[in-house]
């Protein structure tokens, strides 16, 4: 893979396969723009013809990744559809462990992520839920949405967040994002809050929490209910 990358003209698609590749064996920690050249055989300056910098190199990465998840395919039952994208996107993610912190770490959601979240609320709308509830819905799924959860007694996410701070809160959707992503958009305005409670752009952050919490108890219960084992898990 190294190799043939090295004889390739340079691209901005062979630096993001370069990345993603050194990423994968060596994790985001390695990731610079000289090992990146390095690896290409080039010198690092002609690494700036095709990314503006690394936070430009990072979302290219990301929306590669994301490039992977598996289309959704029509089928009348919305949650088998929604199931089936998210353990694609987890299979995905398993194969680039250091996709997360990388997704977690930016402050703005690039086109890829968008595009897919855009088509998750489609699916959910052409199932029949509301504008409200798939509002609520995508934030009670947080990130399980693209395959992954921020475990919590998973040391190794802990461990790679050590002595960073909190990222500034995600910043409205744009005109323009909103005119090519409308199912995102259309949720956006779906819900009501409580400025004095706002969160962040237009949320009610303590709302979420507790619409999220509910969501999982009654799930819960209604598991107990039934004696389910995961043996018995349905698919």
């Amino acid at each position: 893979m190294a190799e043939m990358l090295r004889r390739a003209p340079l691209s901005r698609d062979r630096i993001l396969l370069a990345a993603v590749a050194l990423a994968d064996e060596a994790g985001i920690e390695s990731l610079s723009m000289r090992n990146l050249a390095q690896d290409l055989g080039v010198v690092p300056m002609a690494l700036y013809k095709h990314v503006a910098n690394k936070d430009e190199l990072l979302d290219g990465m990301i929306d590669m990744v994301v490039s992977e998840i598996g289309p959704p395919v029509p089928d009348a039952d919305w949650k088998r559809t929604v199931r089936r994208r998210i353990l694609s996107a987890r299979q995905v993610l398993r194969r680039h462990p250091w996709a997360p912190l990388a997704i977690e770490s930016r402050n703005m959601a690039t086109p890829a992520i968008l595009a897919y979240l855009d088509s998750m609320v489609g699916t959910f709308r052409a199932g029949g839920l509301s504008a409200d509830l798939a509002h609520h819905v995508m934030h009670a799924m947080g990130s399980r949405i693209l395959g992954f959860s921020q475990e919590l007694f998973d040391a190794s996410r802990r461990a790679g967040r050590s002595g960073t701070t909190n990222p500034d809160p995600p910043a409205a959707l744009p005109p323009e994002a909103a005119a090519r992503f409308p199912h995102l958009a259309e949720i956006a305005m779906a819900a009501s809050h409580d400025n004095e409670s706002v969160v962040g752009q237009g949320c009610d952050d303590q709302f979420e929490f507790e619409f999220a919490l509910d969501l999982l108890l009654d799930g819960i219960e209604r598991l107990h209910q039934q004696a389910w084992t995961s043996s018995r898990r349905l698919r």
